[in-house]
């Protein structure tokens, strides 16, 4: 396929933070954006050239997006898959719709990557209690009890810790079929960005250490402070995966790293990632237009790192009040510190409201400062 070139019209399916820095990337590369948001509440809308505000399965919305657009993409998995495959029956959609589907159920994920030799933890596929009861048997625990589909920053999920009736737990769990995973004692998270082109060519961004909070992505700490050895393992693995997905676009690839080194894969998301988002100040490509550049057949861009940095989530428990914001002036006066606000009306919970990336000379001077603001925030926050 030729390159689609700048002046083209890029279709984004979803319209949430991830679609609407994409379509920053993309207009400030000559492109324009049109954001089909599905009807839910779309910040990507405020900066995409045109939107459709209409569900996933509305025909007209269909009719309408591939008529404008030339070219499509993806902004999150959730997406009927019956809509991601009448797109690429029209028009051009990358990652395709076979790739987001393995994705957005951990059944087919889990299945995908034992299939193509990926380290991924010991599990079986669960739909009963008695199934439940005899996976429970050959597994162990503890284990991880997760819904198959629509899981996502530790919802769907439930610890078991030996000695819980199988027939409470799955009427508590709302039935549906479910993964029983073995529960794994990692010694740091991580991730991997990885693109690849329309010709198949490869890039990979270093790994990113991540820590969580509440089940929520709270710190990315890039480069990961692991060996050369993980590091470049990590990277063998993501590409892997890509190459066995027969993936384009940029992905996100989670590992739990054990004690010896060992990386398993936790799961991957077909999209840009949280744990990415360090790249928009601290690499030469982000992956935004990294997305841009794959999706459209251009060559993908340099994946240096520019500087060390932490990414710092922003979440809705650091705002005072739903529709009112935290003091911005302690990120503005570390000179070397970015923040990013994904313009969403209220902050409920510990929804993702925004992001920062602080960098600097090490990581050391990085976290120092990056905690410094966090409890800060919070401290103001609810």
């Amino acid at each position: 396929m030729s390159a689609i070139l700048p002046g083209a019209v890029i279709g984004i399916i979803g319209g949430g933070q991830l679609g609407r820095m994409f379509c920053m990337a993309a207009r400030r590369m000559g492109y324009r954006t049109l954001v089909w948001t599905g009807g839910l509440e779309a910040p990507a809308m405020v900066v995409a050239d045109e939107a459709i505000d209409l569900p996933f399965d509305s025909k007209e919305a269909l009719a309408d997006f591939v008529s404008r657009a030339d070219i499509a993409t993806v902004e999150f998995e959730n997406i009927p898959r019956e809509t991601l495959e009448a797109v690429g029956s029209e028009i051009p959609i990358h990652p395709s719709a076979d790739a987001v589907a393995i994705s957005q159920n951990r059944e087919r994920e889990k299945n995908f990557l034992r299939t193509n030799g990926i380290p991924c933890a010991d599990f079986e596929v669960v739909s009963n209690a008695e199934e439940l009861a005899t996976a429970i048997k050959h597994i162990g625990t503890p284990a991880v009890l997760k819904t198959a589909d629509f899981g996502y920053d530790g919802k769907g999920q439930r610890k078991l810790e030996g000695g819980e009736d199988p027939a409470e737990v799955w009427t508590a769990f709302e039935g549906g079929r479910a993964v029983l995973e073995a529960f794994i004692p990692f010694e740091r998270e991580l991730s991997v960005m990885v693109a690849r082109d329309a010709s198949g060519k490869i890039a990979t961004y270093d790994p990113a250490e991540n820590r969580h909070r509440h089940h929520i992505l709270d710190v990315s700490i890039v480069p990961a402070r692991v060996s050369d050895e993980v590091a470049e393992e990590a990277r063998r693995i993501a590409s892997d995966l890509a190459e066995a997905i027969d993936y384009r676009g940029i992905m996100g690839v989670e590992f739990f790293q054990l004690p010896d080194g060992t990386l398993l894969v936790n799961e991957m998301a077909p999209r840009p990632h949280n744990s990415g988002h360090h790249t928009l100040d601290a690499c030469a490509t982000s992956q935004f237009e990294q997305q841009v550049r794959a999706v459209c057949g251009l060559p993908l861009g340099s994946t240096r790192l520019l500087s060390p940095v932490v990414m710092l989530n922003l979440l809705g428990d650091m705002w005072p009040a739903e529709e009112t914001a935290p003091d911005w002036l302690p990120i503005f006066a570390d000179q070397e510190s970015f923040l990013h606000l994904y313009g969403k009306r209220r902050a409920i919970g510990r929804r993702k409201m925004g992001h920062a990336n602080i960098t600097g000379s090490s990581i050391e001077n990085c976290m120092e400062r990056a905690e410094a603001l966090k409890a800060e925030l919070l401290e103001k926050g609810r």
